[in-house]
């Protein structure tokens, strides 16, 4: 399996944020978010091939009860399902962070599921060449629907403009989401950038009854890896 990088921290986003977790952070990823915040695992994906027993004893050296397999995209990634097995057996609470594009059979605790928006596909980045697999993968009923119905789950959507609301609305109505499952979360790098546009966020959330999901790992640390 590729690994881009194992670390310990606190949860930054959603409904366990502040939670000590160690994250495994694969490589690889079906889309290419123009807004990407983790670069290094889609648009240049690097790492290092690393077999279970050498994750395990990484993630086991920790101690701790949390763990987060993020990526990229983790739920394409091989031997996946194995991995969070093997974790399961260790008694770990389990979340996995996916875009809800693909569907397997891992063992999760909470499905922390991230559709993207519009806002996110490369119209112009890197010449426009991903923008068309991006747009046609991006959003998955599908799957969103086989994912909700087989785990404990969250929905976070990446927010940038008052204007992706409309977008939002119509994909929760499409696969009957629940407004108390939905976490709105700033677009951002920056905690100047996040906290701008969490004002009018959190408005939006009290209005229409969804959750307000921080980024506190940038407000603590910043745009930075490992964190």
């Amino acid at each position: 399996m590729k690994i881009s990088e194992i670390f310990y921290s606190i949860q930054g986003e959603g409904t366990l944020v502040g939670v000590p977790s160690v994250f495994v952070r694969t490589s690889g990823c079906n889309l290419r978010c123009v807004w990407c915040d983790t670069p290094y695992t889609s648009w240049s994906p690097e790492g290092s091939d690393q077999t279970l027993d050498q994750i395990v004893e990484t993630v086991d050296g920790f101690h701790a009860g949390h763990v987060v397999v993020t990526g990229g995209e983790p739920m394409i990634a091989p031997q996946v399902v194995e991995l969070t097995e093997r974790f399961r057996k260790r008694g770990m609470h389990i979340t996995i962070e996916t875009a809800g594009t693909v569907n397997a059979p891992v063992a999760c605790d909470l499905m922390s599921i991230s559709p993207k928006l519009k806002n996110s596909t490369p119209l112009e980045r890197d010449g426009g060449r991903w923008a068309q697999q991006h747009d046609r993968l991006r959003f998955q009923p599908k799957v969103l629907l086989e994912l909700m119905s087989a785990y404990d789950y969250q929905l976070k959507f990446v927010i940038a403009d008052p204007q992706d609301l409309a977008e939002l609305e119509d994909m929760r109505q499409t696969i009957q989401a629940p407004a108390a499952k939905v976490l709105l979360m700033p677009e951002g790098t920056t905690a100047e950038t996040i906290r701008q546009r969490g004002l009018w966020l959190a408005e939006i959330c009290k209005e229409r009854g969804y959750r307000f999901s921080p980024r506190l790992h940038v407000d603590l640390w910043g745009d930075k890896r490992g964190v």
